[in-house]
């Protein structure tokens, strides 16, 4: 099968390093898993941050463009023809402005992983977007959503036959087994890209609720970005309790993780946060905010613990417990790699997804 993948928000080649990237690279390489040849459509990046209404009005028609030439050249024979086109990552911000077109012009069945639906956003500047994303919506035949929070308000604008699947967020896990980790004072980790917004209000309430957390501990710090400056000021009160690392390339990431004994988020309007993930497979615990999906890739009480998203008394209780109790620490580790390995691993994901596309491709035909 001959997939069409088109990734709106980042295309999976972008050189910006992001979750949102890792998850666009993974779903590729679920899909080749399979057997699958995966073609990058277009690297049209939609997304219009502030709300622009005059940006949103260019942006669709340079996509209805894109779309005219990529069937153009498909019909010309320049290109092969794609079984389906599959688009990651829509939503208000960001919505698919190819692929609609696209399915419609060549009758491909049109799948789509991981799209949110706000309809708060209907009638605002974000109308067009909002609007764009109902309308690919409605035209998808598989939907894939990873947050399961997202399921309630999605399923709804999905034409009459068409499925929604729930599929776990999921890695390609190394073979190698996690550290085994000896009782110590705790060697906190934070993973973060460091931009206003979310991931700045993750890094303020992790500063705060740090400064009294009692005990032997210190924290490493891995993320960069525009924002660095507030997060600098944001955990100046630990002073040297803090180590900073800077963005990682994923090796040396891997690296980092197998080092600490947990992994603190508070996960402030997190999606899901692929970091929690990663931290898992590699034996860490996780302490962080109840918010998204995190809940469906941290086990509360198995493999983490989850606080009310905000809450800087209950993450400092939650940190605090798990500083004062390496043992336990070291059961939600064990228990985190295991889960990873058998509910998030990328055989599993990619046995799913065939599964879907299989009926997809099957069900368009007849």
């Amino acid at each position: 099968m001959r997939i069409a993948f088109h990734a709106p928000l980042k295309a999976p080649d972008s050189p910006v390093p992001s979750g949102d990237r890792q998850v666009a690279r993974l779903f590729i390489k679920a899909l080749g898993y399979g057997g699958h040849t995966v073609e990058v459509a277009s690297r049209l990046r939609s997304r219009d941050g502030a709300g622009n209404v005059t940006r949103q009005a260019r942006l669709a028609e340079l996509g209805t463009r894109l779309a005219t030439r990529y069937v153009r050249s498909v019909t010309e024979g320049r290109r092969p023809r794609p079984d389906v086109w599959f688009t990651y990552h829509l939503y208000y911000k960001a919505p698919d402005l190819i692929g609609p077109l696209v399915v419609e012009a060549l009758g491909i069945p049109y799948a789509v992983a991981e799209a949110s639906v706000a309809h708060k956003r209907a009638g605002g500047p974000w109308d067009q977007g909002h609007r764009a994303t109902l309308a690919a919506l409605a035209r998808a035949g598989l939907v894939i959503g990873l947050n399961p929070r997202d399921r309630t308000l999605v399923e709804p604008c999905l034409s009459d036959g068409a499925r929604y699947l729930d599929l776990p967020p999921f890695l390609d896990v190394a073979a190698a087994p996690p550290p085994q980790r000896p009782a110590r004072p705790a060697d906190l980790l934070a993973v973060g890209m460091m931009r206003p917004g979310d991931k700045l209000a993750s890094y303020q309430v992790l500063g705060q609720a740090l400064t009294t957390v009692p005990g032997d501990w210190r924290l490493t710090v891995v993320g960069d970005g525009p924002a660095r400056g507030d997060v600098e000021a944001a955990l100046a009160p630990l002073a040297d309790r803090v180590v900073w690392r800077g963005a990682l390339d994923a090796a040396d990431l891997v690296r980092v993780y197998r080092a600490a004994d947990l992994l603190v988020w508070p996960a402030v309007n997190e999606a899901f946060g692929m970091a929690l993930l990663e931290a898992q497979a590699e034996g860490l615990p996780i302490v962080a905010g109840d918010a998204g999906g995190v809940p469906a890739i941290v086990r509360h009480g198995e493999t983490g613990l989850l606080t009310p998203v905000g809450d800087v008394a209950a993450f400092a209780a939650a940190v605090a417990e798990l500083v004062a109790n390496p043992a336990r620490r070291r059961k939600l580790g064990t228990a985190a790699a295991e889960v990873v390995r058998t509910a998030h691993g990328l055989p599993a994901a990619a046995a799913r997804l065939e599964s879907a596309l299989g009926t997809l491709i099957g069900g368009h035909r007849r």
